[in-house]
């Protein structure tokens, strides 16, 4: 199977994750209206009830998606997996998707103990590169360290998913111990895998630019037709900044300004579901792929995992415990 055939296959969890996604978000956006109807008319402070009904709404969702929306990412990379490893993939992949999910990782807990463990040894890693680029930088070493980690940050996401790849392919092996072996297989094929870093924040931008500015749109026209709710909100605003209980620009305190923050909140917060849910898997495919097909012939020992205790605490860590 080629690329493409394994995207269209697995983007029945895609479908699942962008319906998942936008039911935590309108659950947010109706418990913020909730609590801006009930603050505004018991108290006057609707901007107050907006933070409250957003807060318990964003706790709601972490708790429900903490048990049920991991499956929708690890079965959709567990299938990715197979049908780079064994050219097919089975009539029912939501399915077989979820079972080999839970074949792997026998409770939530073991799989969130694993991707933890390869968060924690990528991001310490990228840290430490991200530090050589504010001492590389000079005078302008924040900027030029804050350009290195955004890039980082996106490497290290993209990798953290090509090793949980590795724990399903590597299936005879302990989760842990496959863990070990993608973290150093980085390392060892590093240009290989990087090969496809310019599609990857090509593609990228042109989502954002497409789908933000798009939505962007959709949001401001939506916020248009409320526009008493949106000067309640500038009056409270200009009413906190008065009072020096707000550090913000008057420029807040308009209900159209608002309408623009909104709308462009919206736009990016449409762009990450979307993004994330569609285009990322289409770009991991391939890098994917590339992690597995430069890993299979190579042989792992235990010199390799030592020499990655001395590049990050958090592998030195599990390393150990594993051992």
């Amino acid at each position: 199977m080629d690329n493409k055939e394994i995207y269209k296959k697995t983007l029945t969890f895609s479908l699942r994750r962008f319906l998942w996604d936008l039911g935590s978000v309108i659950v947010i956006v109706l418990l913020s209206a909730v609590g801006f109807l009930i603050a505004d008319k018991v108290s006057g402070n609707g901007l107050i009830g907006v933070l409250i009904g957003a807060v318990v709404a964003i706790v709601i969702v972490a708790i429900v998606s903490h048990f049920v929306s991991y499956i929708f990412k690890a079965g959709q990379i567990a299938m990715m997996t197979e049908g780079i490893v064994k050219g097919k993939l089975p009539d029912d992949v939501y399915g077989a998707g979820k079972k080999v999910v839970k074949e792997r990782f026998l409770t939530v807990a073991a799989y969130y103990l694993v991707t933890n463990a390869i968060k924690g040894i990528f991001n310490q890693i990228g840290r430490a590169i991200t530090a050589a680029g504010n001492a590389i930088g000079g005078d302008s070493g924040s900027t030029v360290g804050s350009v290195i980690s955004s890039v980082i940050q996106t490497i290290v996401n993209y990798l953290c998913d090509c090793c949980l790849g590795w724990v399903f392919y590597k299936k005879d092996e302990k989760a842990t111990k496959a863990t070990l072996e993608g973290a150093v297989l980085f390392f060892k094929r590093g240009k290989t895998l990087l090969k496809n870093l310019g599609r990857v924040f090509g593609i990228s931008l042109i989502s954002f630019v497409v789908i933000g500015g798009a939505f962007f749109g959709i949001t401001y026209l939506i916020c248009m037709a409320f526009p008493d709710a949106f000067k309640a909100l500038a009056g409270e605003v200009a009413e906190l900044i008065a009072k020096g209980e707000l550090d913000a620009s008057s420029w807040f305190a308009e209900a159209g300004n608002l309408m623009i923050c909104a709308g462009a909140l919206g736009g990016i917060i449409m762009w990450s579901i979307l993004h994330s849910v569609f285009v990322r898997p289409f770009i991991l495919v391939g890098v994917l792929r590339n992690f597995i097909e430069s890993g299979k012939e190579e042989k792992i020992t235990e010199k390799d995992l030592d020499e990655l205790d001395g590049k990050s605490k958090k592998f030195k860590k599990l390393h150990e415990a594993e051992a």
